[in-house]
């Protein structure tokens, strides 16, 4: 018989990831203001939500050490520990590659995007902050399964991952489109390398995003 999550723990550590998920989930508003900040060329305020973003950062590391720090040891836990871990770190590979990529656009000393590629960047940009939104809900759906067990909303689980994993293949497509665009159409080798590396690390943000889902579903796994 599986006893109810619930009754294993005073405070389940499915609480600290969803704290953990949901500082993912504000910087994804942070990171989308600073990259339409970056794009629009006259907004001054992309320091701003860069900085902001580093904040977000630093407070989901204290959140990380927490929740590494005080699993109670030798407690019966429905999944191993170190499925835990590593779903923690992949939540956390998504901070730090969003945190990456504002630091690498802060690197540019002139702000904007070539006005033909301005489209798909944002689009690549919308691929990628879904996901960040996404993992909170499926960690709180996540709890809940683990409290209750229950094959209905281990399905509504399994559908947040699929949704992870469809939004990270769209961001692949728009990464592939992107740098043919910048291969064919920029000359300059040093906004080449800026353009192409920007682009990897954006989409890097979605590739840990799809590895957080994946770790979820070998949790959830029967």
């Amino acid at each position: 018989m599986r006893i109810p999550f619930a009754k294993l723990f005073v405070t389940s550590p499915f609480d600290g990831l969803l704290e953990h998920a949901l500082k993912v989930k504000e910087c994804a508003w942070a990171f989308e203001q600073a990259t339409e900040c970056f794009v629009a060329e006259q907004c001054l305020n992309f320091e701003e939500f860069r900085k902001q973003v580093h904040a977000l950062e630093n407070e989901a590391d204290a959140i990380k050490r927490r929740i590494r720090g005080h699993l109670p040891k030798g407690t019966l836990l429905p999944v191993e520990k170190f499925q835990l871990f590593r779903y923690l770190r992949e939540q956390d590979h998504v901070l730090d590659s969003v945190k990456d990529t504002l630091e690498w656009l802060s690197f540019r000393p002139q702000p904007g995007i070539p006005s033909g590629m301005q489209k798909n960047f944002m689009l690549l940009i919308d691929a990628v902050i879904d996901p960040l939104e996404d993992l909170s809900v499926m960690v709180e759906q996540a709890k809940i399964y683990f409290e209750t067990f229950s094959e209905a909303q281990r399905v509504k689980v399994k559908e947040i991952i699929r949704k992870l994993r469809q939004k990270e293949h769209e961001a692949d497509k728009l990464e592939d489109l992107l740098n043919r665009e910048i291969f064919s159409t920029i000359t300059d080798g040093v906004t080449v390398f800026h353009l192409v590396m920007l682009v990897e690390k954006i989409g890097s943000i979605a590739d840990h995003a799809e590895n957080a889902g994946d770790m979820m579903r070998a949790m959830i796994a029967k």
